[in-house]
């Protein structure tokens, strides 16, 4: 059964914020409290879903087969067994929310943004792309450079059942398996404050669950040269993050600057067209991410995602795969002020490189 009091709880810790912060906050966390319970009210159990007749049969297989993924989750990679993503929600829309990302002209540092529950996170998220885009738009008036990333599902943390979206279901079953094994990660370890932590630790149970759970069904490994790609893609970008943040970190004036990072950014379209000519065999994977405008916003979501994920997968290593085992190194670890952290983190990297 669903417990409505949590209701309650959400609005008991949004109110100091709204306080707090005046009418812009009350603006922003009101359509927080609004979009969430609309999600809220639109569950329903996923086995009344496959039950039904009525219900389309596309919807029903996928969220049959999401239930075999659900099971997994818990009893072999040992995330949180509660009701969530054993309820569904249709939600009418291609994502959940929008996030909005912004950083200064010359800097890779994003702007964080504190909420009661979640700490500090490096976007700011609007269950409608209207809101999205009109924060966007203000905060390109202040020069900043800004992106807009859409998200097919998130994580309350274990505040409430967190329901399958029907913005989960348009990639396929696997995928879908995959983004369960991420959510439910952020309920087994989430660190207040450190979005890059949090979400290359749930990037690597995702994967690493990913690779499990193929094999479970007797499944090869998914496809190396998709696998390749992506791997190869992100290096390619952090490789333009690395060159970026040392010309910001240069004497050059503000004009020079300016013209460094246009450079940079035909630059990485240049090598990314060189990958795809000369090793993907013309595949356009990323074309429509490249051509779009590029900024300092659009390369943010590579570094919070992806950065430390060889770090856990060394982590996994030493904890000798034992998923309980892990999860205990990983608490540990976050539990470390964060100055330590990051230098225990770089340790893991340096010795997932070696």
């Amino acid at each position: 059964m669903i417990r409505q009091n949590r209701r309650l709880g959400l609005f008991a810790l949004l109110l100091p914020a709204v306080l707090l912060n005046g009418c812009a906050s009350l603006s922003y966390y009101g359509q927080l409290a609004q979009g969430q319970l609309r999600l809220l009210n639109a569950r329903v159990p996923v086995a009344e879903v496959v039950a039904d007749p009525a219900r389309d049969p596309t919807l029903r297989a996928h969220l049959a087969q999401s239930q075999k993924a659900r099971a997994f989750a818990s009893e072999q990679l040992h995330l949180p067994d509660n009701q969530s993503y054993r309820l569904y929600a249709d939600i009418g829309r291609p994502f959940v929310v929008w996030n909005v990302f912004a950083t200064p002209e010359f800097s890779l540092s994003p702007q964080n943004h504190c909420f009661p529950i979640a700490g500090c996170v490096a976007y700011r998220g609007y269950y409608s792309q209207s809101g999205a885009r009109g924060e966007a738009a203000l905060l390109a008036q202040q020069g900043l450079d800004v992106s807009i990333g859409g998200v097919e599902a998130y994580s309350t943390l274990g505040w409430f059942n967190d329901p399958i979206l029907s913005s989960m279901l348009g990639w396929g079953d696997e995928r879908l398996a995959t983004l369960i094994f991420h959510e439910l990660a952020h309920q087994r370890v989430y660190v207040k404050d450190d979005t890059s932590f949090n979400e290359s630790f749930a990037s690597f149970v995702e994967q690493e669950g990913t690779r499990q759970w193929r094999s479970a069904r007797g499944l090869a490994p998914a496809g190396d040269a998709q696998g390749r790609q992506r791997e190869q893609f992100i290096a390619l970008v952090l490789d333009s993050r690395a060159r970026l943040e040392r010309l910001y970190a240069s004497p050059l004036s503000a004009e020079a600057m300016r013209q460094g990072k246009a450079a940079e950014f035909e630059r990485l379209r240049r090598e990314y067209r060189h990958l795809r000519e000369h090793q993907w065999a013309g595949s356009k994977r990323y074309d429509a991410w490249v051509n779009a405008p590029l900024n300092n916003a659009r390369l943010l979501p590579f570094g919070l995602y992806d950065q430390w994920v060889p770090a856990f997968a060394a982590l996994f290593q030493q904890a000798q795969g034992d998923w309980p085992a892990f999860y205990r190194a990983v608490q540990t670890l976050g539990a470390l002020p964060a100055h330590a952290r990051q230098q225990r983190l770089e340790g893991l990297l340096a010795a997932a490189r070696q």
